[in-house]
């Protein structure tokens, strides 16, 4: 937000406070003043008549000049082409200070020169500002400026400095030069004055009007169109100039310039079209034209459907809150105009600025927020103005589409609430007096404080809005200095967190490395997922097509990365990884394993644990028994659930209970192709579901100090049958009383081939019998070994082959 000294002062007097202060204490109240900037810069100046204009004898751009400075006519030598006898023009004497340096008289190429005649961008004016021919040449002023006015910077209205002020999101209001004097006004605690124009449209309009407009589109719910048939183009009044120069805008002529004044007094836009280029006195906004449009910069952009768009009698006339047209612009000869000014949605003239890269000034102030009444506002003091200055009469009366949805709002709060939640003691009377400076109405009832939200204020929605504009307006540095109230708390992991922590550093002790893999993926990644938690969510705006989706799945990530280092010589690669899996189901946590090398090796006694099936389940149920899940709650049942991305005869589903928490196994030859792996064994977890599954409490027992006594057993039994139903039945027959003595069982060894049937297969196991109270003999032994055997038979279908 740009604002000048003469704007501010149009409406209050600032005394003797310099820029440099009024930006501090703005500064201090919430709004950084990111730069104070002269409008132009320069001492010890004159206004001067060249007499006489002579070229330089030993140059062939330089010309000798006389110039009459009001007290005295001085020689000056100067290098601008433009420069010719008669003219007035900007002098620097002797000693003047510019921004490129310090005049001092001289002789130039042999010839006396005492001063310096100077263009506007030499004495600090934005060049942006000017135009070519005062960029090329000197300043040539107007024939009846003063010889020897000392002040001519003023003389020519560039004796101004600009704030150039950071607005917070939430103060969009203070984009209006009004909103942003009452606020300054109110920070500096001195009256403000504001131009009173409320009805001046509806006072002007006694003629009924044939103007009809309407809005097609969601995206412009309000809409006042005014028609004035008689106007007066000529140049704006100098204070207009100013104002409008101070802003980085420059002067047209006096209509177009009212148009931009109310936008920048306001915070919002309109536009003038000239009457005659709307024969049928109709406006109508739609947002599903697909056309080719030439705006007011005579460029020529492409229309498609979402874009607001205004338009009369089906054409275009003018992009909504971006840029009128070239074909209904007002020029020198424009007799009438209709006056537009309506609500836009804001996302859609972002979206729309955006893509044709035409951030103007009024497409910005749509994008942040306009207040609900500017456009009443706005239309009163245009036609305000163009009576003044337009010599506007033949006014028809107003005509609005839709309303503003406007409702006023109080709010409450107490003197204690306030002091309560900026930990101060503030007197009513201070309070009152900032709400009543920020022109919130007070109304007090004992220390009940009730205020009146202005419109323009829209950020001011409860109690603690308003404690913030009474410590950010008394200042804070009236906050007084408190020590934190800072609880002690002892610093330690909660149970999930450990049990995460423990995974994470076995998993590492046993030789896997923890991983970290993108989580945005592909489509091939989003279809590859293995045990998904959910549909993928997409991103609206990826990057690139590698990272569209969030992944529901792990392990085509890991698969991924194990690939990539097989590809690069490193071949025994085995990870892991934890990570949040974000899908429309939510946020769940999974575990992924991938095993692609031994575990361990040791060359010289030709050992290694090699990554198969086994190991991997070997790693799924100690972590889970060391989690505190028994392994009688935990279960694996052959692989129905994903035959794609798993080998089906080598992968199985893991169970806590009858919850499925995941899968694990061999990966499928086809899919280990399409990944770029010979080999791997996976599994992917259900974190959340693990940690989440009640634990039993880990009992520790000593040793016992009786013998223990080990049997093998070899049965032939259906090939479907999984030992575990075998050991299952051993450990729930090999019982003494209530003790189970049969403390451990092993499969070592199953066998199919010519001694055993087709459909059979043999197991043989060790199990080992111990008591934890006496010593067990052979007959106590033998009675439960039989039991066991007959168990085995009856149960499992079984033959016995050897005990």
């Amino acid at each position: 937000m740009k604002i000048s000294k003469k704007w501010l002062e149009r409406y209050m007097d600032l005394g003797q406070r310099s820029m440099d202060e009024i930006a501090t204490t703005v500064t201090n109240a919430g709004f950084e003043v990111e730069d104070i900037v002269p409008l132009s810069q320069g001492t010890n100046l004159v206004i001067g008549e060249v007499l006489t204009c002579k070229d330089h004898p030993d140059s062939d751009h330089l010309h000798i000049t006389t110039v009459n400075t009001g007290d005295q006519v001085r020689p000056i030598v100067c290098g601008a082409p433009n420069v010719a006898a008669g003219q007035k023009v900007i002098v620097a004497l002797p000693g003047a200070k510019l921004p490129g340096g310090e005049i001092k008289s001289g002789k130039i190429r042999g010839e006396v020169s005492d001063g310096m005649i100077c263009s506007l961008a030499e004495l600090g004016v934005d060049k942006h500002t000017l135009s070519e021919a005062q960029l090329s040449g000197i300043e040539v002023l107007d024939q009846d400026a003063p010889v020897g006015h000392t002040d001519p910077l003023g003389y020519l209205g560039y004796d101004d400095t600009v704030l150039d002020i950071g607005l917070t999101p939430n103060r969009a209001d203070c984009q209006a030069a009004w909103n942003m004097a009452s606020e300054t006004a109110a920070i500096l605690n001195i009256p403000c004055q504001l131009p009173e124009v409320a009805g001046a449209a509806d006072i002007a309009s006694d003629v009924p009007t044939q103007l009809k407009i309407v809005s097609e589109t969601e995206k412009c719910p309000h809409f006042y169109g005014k028609v004035v048939n008689s106007v007066t183009i000529k140049p704006s009044p100098k204070w207009m100039q100013e104002l409008l120069r101070a802003s980085g805008m420059n002067s047209i002529n006096n209509v177009v310039d009212i148009s931009n004044i109310v936008m920048l007094e306001t915070g919002q836009p309109m536009h003038f079209y000239d009457k005659n280029a709307l024969p049928h006195q109709e406006i109508t906004v739609k947002d599903n034209l697909d056309t080719d449009y030439t705006t007011l910069d005579g460029e020529t952009y492409h229309l498609q459907s979402g874009d607001v768009v205004i338009t009369s009698n089906g054409q275009p006339i003018g992009i909504g809150g971006v840029m009128g047209g070239n074909d209904s612009k007002v020029e020198d000869n424009t007799q009438g105009i209709i006056i537009e000014c309506a609500s836009f949605d804001h996302v859609s003239i972002r979206n729309t600025a955006r893509r044709l890269n035409l951030n103007t000034e009024s497409s910005i102030r749509y994008q942040k927020g306009i207040e609900p009444l500017a456009a009443k506002k706005a239309i009163d003091r245009a036609v305000d103005l163009l009576i003044q200055y337009a010599d506007a009469k033949d006014f028809e009366q107003t005509v609005e589409f839709g309303c503003d949805h406007y409702e006023e709002k109080t709010i409450t709060c107490t003197v204690e609430q306030i002091n309560h939640r900026l930990g101060t003691d503030f007197a009513k009377e201070e309070i009152v007096d900032v709400f009543a400076r920020l022109n919130l109405e007070p109304t007090v009832e004992g220390t009940t404080i009730t205020v009146k939200v202005p419109s323009t204020r829209l950020d001011l929605e409860g109690m603690a809005d308003l404690s913030e504009e009474v410590i950010r307006m008394i200042g804070y540095d009236r906050l007084p200095s408190t020590l934190p109230v800072m609880e002690m708390t002892e610093g330690k992991l909660n149970p999930q967190q450990r049990q995460r922590r423990f995974i994470q550093t076995f998993l590492c002790e046993n030789g896997l490395q923890d991983a970290i893999t993108y989580t945005l993926v592909s489509s091939t990644k989003k279809e590859n997922a293995i045990f998904s938690t959910g549909d993928a969510l997409e991103l609206p705006t990826p990057l690139s097509e590698e990272r569209r989706y969030l992944r529901t799945s792990i392990l085509p990530s890991l698969l991924e990365s194990a690939a990539y280092n097989h590809s690069r010589g490193n071949k025994g690669v085995n990870m892991f990884e934890i990570s949040e899996l974000t899908s429309t189901q939510g946020v769940i946590e999974h575990l992924a394993i991938v095993l692609t090398g031994a575990m361990n090796e040791t060359r010289w006694l030709k050992t290694s644990t090699p990554a198969d099936f086994y190991t991997l389940k070997g790693l799924v149920e100690t972590i889970l028994e060391r989690s505190g899940i028994s392994e009688n709650r935990l279960f694996f049942k052959p692989n129905q659930k994903d035959t794609t991305h798993f080998h089906p005869g080598r992968s199985a589903e893991v169970y806590i209970g009858k919850d499925l928490i995941g899968l694990m196994g061999e990966i499928h030859p086809l899919y280990a192709n399409e990944v770029g792996l010979k080999h791997a064994v996976m599994a992917e977890l259900d974190l959340d579901q693990i940690l989440e599954t009640k634990k039993s409490k880990i009992r520790f027992t000593p040793v016992s100090k009786y013998p223990a006594v080990y049997r093998d057993l070899a049965f032939v039994v259906e090939k479907d049958l999984p030992a575990s139903k075998i050991v299952e039945v051993i450990k729930r027959s090999g019982k003494l009383g209530k003790e189970s003595i049969v403390k451990n069982v092993d499969v070592f060894d199953v066998y199919q081939g010519e001694h055993v049937g087709e459909h059979e297969k043999s197991i043989a196991l060790t199990m080992t019998f111990q008591s934890d109270v006496q010593t067990l003999d052979d007959k106590t032994i033998t009675t439960i070994f039989n039991s066991i055997i007959d168990a085995i038979v009856n149960q499992c279908k079984a033959t016995l082959r050897s005990a």
